[in-house]
């Protein structure tokens, strides 16, 4: 699911900005970053290519990447103060019985 997301960015491009991307000649991928704590999503171009979009090319060796998306983990400590630093006040969490996701209840300051 999360591939076809983010491959849709590039038929999304060609649609909306006339560009030329072959999505078969990319591959996507998501990477964990533990230094800064973030799953990274890129589209991986599968050989040398040349794009066009809006009139201009952009050239891609193979093994390039499009960085296309963060998304963090947070603790829930961290979450919370990141919320706080932020000028919100966290107030109530549920957890799955995992305690792998959490949904936070935040109030102004």
């Amino acid at each position: 699911m999360t591939a076809a997301f983010n491959l849709n960015l590039l038929v999304r491009i060609n649609r909306e900005l006339g560009a030329n991307f072959d999505l078969r000649a990319f591959k996507h991928r998501a990477i964990y970053n533990a230094r800064d704590g973030r799953i990274e999503m890129h589209l991986v171009s599968l050989q040398d290519q040349s794009v066009r979009i809006r009139g201009q090319r952009i050239h891609f060796r193979a093994g390039e990447s499009i960085h296309t998306e963060n998304s963090y983990k947070y603790s829930i400590p961290q979450f919370q103060d990141l919320a706080r630093s932020a000028n919100w006040l966290p107030t109530r969490v549920w957890t799955d019985p995992r305690g792998l996701f959490s949904v936070h209840e935040l109030t102004s300051a």
